[in-house]
């Protein structure tokens, strides 16, 4: 299974398919992702932990992201059937 994986580090957000890596820029506040609760081919549906409110779900669409970056969306996320969160 072709699995995609989310993550953060202060202010950015990191997304890794493969042998690339998008980072953007997030709130200051984001602590780190707890749980991805769907994927729909750029949109996710994520649990968040953020410094000053509890665990909340939280939404990210990679489609704008990936086309400011001129990356093909058809083509970088059709292969992509699952994410989750990972952390060193």
């Amino acid at each position: 299974m072709e699995c995609a994986i989310l993550s953060s580090n202060k202010e950015y957000t990191y997304f890794s398919f493969r042998d690339q890596t998008i980072r953007f820029r997030t709130s200051r506040h984001l602590e780190r992702y707890t749980e991805i609760l769907e994927w729909d081919a750029g949109y996710i549906v994520v649990m968040a932990k953020y410094e000053t409110v509890p665990e909340m779900e939280d939404y990210i669409d990679l489609i704008p992201i990936l086309e400011d970056l001129y990356i093909n969306v058809d083509e970088f996320l059709a292969p992509i059937q699952k994410v989750r969160v990972q952390y060193e």
